[in-house]
């Protein structure tokens, strides 16, 4: 009698599900990033935490995420905002989401402090290098801040937009 080899399951198809679909939980919103590179990496970040994306129907949000998606079509749920970056976040707190800003401010929460979503939420972030616009921080229930150590004054915009969302994920 001869053995049959068979080929192992890889670690990504055992424990990842695939294509999450729209569960409007845990929403990720980068409404002023200048960088098309961060933009691709939030996607990609989405998918590994099940969030979906929430970007301005412009055409340098829609020709960053053509170029930065690297998840072969399998990419995860978009939502257009359209026509005021304003007026979707209103909507969101309207529709009883929590806003959590990812942002320097006096008061803010330091990043291990920051409790997992148990409702749903809209994490903002912001302009590379003018931060989320003051009068938008004004509506956000909650700011979040990464302690740093170094000098620099912040993360990447991608970078700390992927910590926070993985610890709002529960998943840090």
């Amino acid at each position: 009698m001869s053995a049959t080899k068979t080929k192992p399951k890889t670690l990504q198809s055992s424990r990842r599900q695939g294509r999450h679909g729209c569960w409007d939980h845990l929403i990720v919103a980068p409404l002023w990033v200048a960088y098309d590179a961060n933009l691709g990496t939030l996607l990609r970040t989405c998918d590994a935490v099940g969030a979906c994306l929430a970007v301005p129907k412009t055409a340098h949000y829609q020709n960053a995420l053509s170029i930065g998606d690297t998840l072969g079509g399998r990419r995860p749920c978009i939502h257009w905002v359209a026509p005021s970056k304003e007026k979707w976040i209103a909507s969101q707190r309207t529709a009883g989401k929590r806003i959590v800003a990812v942002e320097l401010a006096e008061g803010a929460i330091p990043l291990p402090r920051l409790t997992p979503a148990r409702e749903p939420t809209v994490m903002l972030l912001g302009h590379e290098h003018n931060g989320i616009p003051d009068d938008v921080l004004a509506w956000a229930d909650d700011c979040v801040e990464i302690p740093m150590i170094g000098c620099g004054a912040s993360l990447n915009v991608a970078v700390a937009g992927s910590l926070v969302v993985y610890r709002l994920a529960g998943l840090a």
